[in-house]
């Protein structure tokens, strides 16, 4: 490709031909302000913030406009700094500003532009104000239009990403807001509860439901017994909210945290990842062996399963009847667990801490209570995690590193990476292929189903067959590449589906970054390192090798399948309606 030398702010810059001004300012080092663009998938020039001067006074938005020989371009000038002040002061001026209490105060772009720009309360122009309308119908989230900006993130990411589309501008003009088809409840459509939307907002205008209150006051409740799990992707992402680099590990300042805020017991959903594997593994080879219906679909991903049972109902036949690691932590908690320590299940307190707003709808989901009671009570987002770390108090890093508590803290390499695309695929492999043929295997990493490449495709030969195998992730991949398979054009014994792109560390519950971090950087990479090179580093890298796996079998489930497994950790599924809940 050519390419082309600009100037901009008075240096030389060659970029490709084809780059916007944005993409050849980024090459000289220079970030130019955005708050609507989100690359490849937003890239609509609604907010005008980024907007340059060019060729001795023309105003452009740097975002969409084509860089072309001899240009030169300002980004810094007195009359563009001007040009975004009277803009912010302009998206202000019907914005609901209670900063103090917006749940984005400190982590909110539209605040931080008005820091950069010197914009204060004084400089608002004062007008009709967009009403507060709060749409709570959603399990998982909640939508206040009074403090959204319009730039459009979220409803792009919905139907561009993941295929859903459940959110849109309505009317025209001032009355213009976000919300759903018909003015519906978000809980009334065929919405996934996946968060995407609430991982790109720039604003408060979307979060998600806290249960903080509630955990502390059963934390606080001498009459209960409260236990927590951490799914494996809050680990490499948890971090960031205290300071750390993106990719950082900070699983044993996690678990010291967790102590100190008061849970009884802190355990690893890592252990119940590996009981996900023996039955997932135990599954599909009896699909195979006798005829069961196939492809085998994976069903760790509760908006991914929602997804199915909105837009491919047909292929329910296909998922695994597994719950979800989450499910069947809770299920045997309440069971194995509290018979252990002699406890009622109705006494333990099980809470998860999930990189998952999709969590949040499960947890009330139908056949999720094997015992008689909820197999987990509550499910804070890693977000939550870190403001109730932050309002406790606690000095998160200078916190000592310490281990999870036994008997249900101990994972295995294979359930760590869960997390990341492609994990639970090479996973269930290193299970499967040593079930089928017999033999230890040699080489662990089956490196083809991983990375972040929206779907991977991989055919392996084990015990004279082939297994051919894909993983998707984000629901616009999954819909592709079920449509594929619907249509004939291709053919696998066993499919990974997660709900975000990337994987669990990519949720919509994980620590939000802005959209210059969001452009530049491969934020989904940089966190499954973080697992990869956990499993790597792990004295046991299969599910079936985890000893307390092996003793839970042995003393309390019997064998993978047996009508005990099916009970506690196997769930059913229903065909939805497009704007059915």
């Amino acid at each position: 490709m050519e390419n082309i030398t600009i100037k901009i702010n008075n240096m030389d810059v060659t970029a490709p031909d084809g780059s916007t001004i944005l993409e050849a300012a980024r090459l000289a080092h220079v970030e130019i302000p955005t708050l609507c663009y989100l690359k490849q998938i937003n890239e609509i020039a609604a907010c005008r913030i980024c907007t340059v001067e060019i060729n001795g006074g023309k105003l452009v938005p740097a975002c969409v406009y084509p860089i072309n020989t001899g240009m030169e371009v300002w980004t810094n000038t007195p009359k563009i700094i001007d040009f975004r002040k009277k803009t912010l002061q302009l998206i202000l001026s019907n914005h609901n500003r209670s900063c103090l209490s917006c749940v984005r105060s400190g982590n909110c772009e539209l605040q931080t532009l008005c820091k950069q720009l010197g914009v204060t309360d004084a400089d608002y122009y004062d007008g009709e104000k967009t009403p507060s309308c709060i749409d709570d119908s959603a399990a998982h989230m909640v939508r206040d239009n009074s403090k959204c900006i319009l730039c459009r993130r979220c409803s792009a990411v919905c139907e561009k990403v993941q295929g859903v589309g459940v959110i849109g501008p309505n009317q025209r003009g001032f009355a213009t807001f976000i919300g759903s088809a018909f003015e519906m409840g978000l809980g009334e459509t065929s919405c996934v509860s996946c968060g995407q939307c609430i991982a790109v907002c720039p604003t408060g205008a979307i979060y998600e439901k806290s249960c903080i209150e509630e955990v502390a006051a059963a934390i606080a409740d001498p009459s209960k017994h409260v236990i927590v799990q951490t799914a494996p992707a809050v680990r490499a992402a948890l971090g960031e909210e205290f300071g750390y680099p993106i990719g950082t590990n900070v699983e044993g300042k996690m678990v010291a945290a967790l102590r100190r805020l008061g849970f009884d017991k802190v355990f690893d959903t890592n252990f119940s990842a590996d009981l996900t594997i023996m039955e997932e593994a135990h599954e599909f080879l009896d699909r195979v062996k006798n005829g069961g219906v196939l492809p085998l679909i994976t069903s760790c991903s509760p908006g991914w399963i929602k997804y199915c049972e909105h837009y491919f109902p047909d292929m329910t036949e296909n998922l695994s009847s597994c719950k979800s690691p989450q499910q069947m932590f809770g299920a045997i908690a309440k069971s194995y667990y509290a018979e252990k320590i002699g406890l009622k299940p109705e006494d333990i307190v099980s809470v998860s801490v999930m990189p998952c707003t999709a969590k949040k709808f499960e947890i009330g989901r139908d056949d999720q209570a094997a015992n008689g009671v909820p197999d987990v009570d509550y499910t804070m987002t890693t977000r939550e995690l870190a403001k109730m770390i932050e309002r406790s108090g606690i000095q998160f890093t200078k916190l000592p590193d310490e281990e999870f508590d036994d008997p249900l803290g101990l994972g295995t390499g294979a359930a760590v990476i869960f997390g990341a695309t492609g994990g639970v695929m090479e996973a269930a492999l290193r299970t499967a292929v040593e079930s089928l043929t017999g033999e230890e295997l040699q080489h662990l990493d089956f490196t083809e189903v991983r990375g972040t490449e929206g779907i991977k495709e991989a055919t392996y030969h084990v015990a004279g067959m082939d297994i051919r195998v894909a993983v998707a992730s984000g629901l616009g991949n999954a819909r592709e590449l079920l449509n594929r398979v619907k249509s004939g054009e291709a053919s696998y014994h066993f499919i990974e589906i997660m709900g975000c792109p990337g994987g669990c560390v990519n949720g919509g519950g994980q620590p939000r970054q802005p959209g210059s971090v969001l452009n530049t950087v491969d934020v989904r990479a940089l966190r499954a390192k973080v697992l990869y090179d956990e499993d790597a580093g792990k004295p046991i890298r299969k599910s079936h090798e985890n000893p307390a796996i092996r003793e839970l079998y042995e003393t309390y489930l019997g064998e993978p399948g047996s009508e005990k497994a099916h009970h506690l950790l196997h769930t059913t599924y229903v065909k939805r309606r497009i704007n059915e809940i």
